[in-house]
């Protein structure tokens, strides 16, 4: 049997009745586990009690919803640090593998000897 509202004369059985006993004695983890999330007024409580009701019901509701978009961002942040930091510190090659440097020459050949020419040319001028 559900207690009487403890805001109202209201003698009705409803569970709005259990949340608002939960709520008066500031006990939300009780009002929580009572469906406070999910309540409904009772229909035939005064406007001040569904008012109440309705009140610590999307207070809770927005609060929560306040949590999870933090938890979302702080995730989004800690991924992008990661990526940035992976950005700025690339992984060492592994040892077996040649590095970018060893497969490939800084100059393709024909430019390689293309300055080496060069170079020849000038020192030949200031010698």
């Amino acid at each position: 049997m559900q207690p009487p509202c403890p805001m109202c004369t209201c003698t009705l059985e409803h569970p709005a009745h259990a949340l608002l006993a939960a709520l008066r004695d500031d006990d939300l983890d009780a009002a929580l586990t009572l469906g406070l999330l999910e309540a409904q007024p009772c229909p035939c409580c005064v406007p001040e009690c569904n008012r109440l009701l309705a009140a610590a019901r999307d207070a809770r509701r927005l609060a929560l919803a306040a949590r999870q978009r933090h938890h979302a961002r702080a995730a989004r942040l800690a991924r992008i640090k990661a990526e940035r930091e992976a950005a700025r510190h690339p992984a060492p090659a592994p040892a077996s593998a040649p590095t970018a440097q060893q497969a490939t020459p800084a100059l393709p050949t024909a430019a390689a000897d293309a300055l080496a020419r060069a170079l020849a040319k000038a020192k030949a001028r200031h010698a």
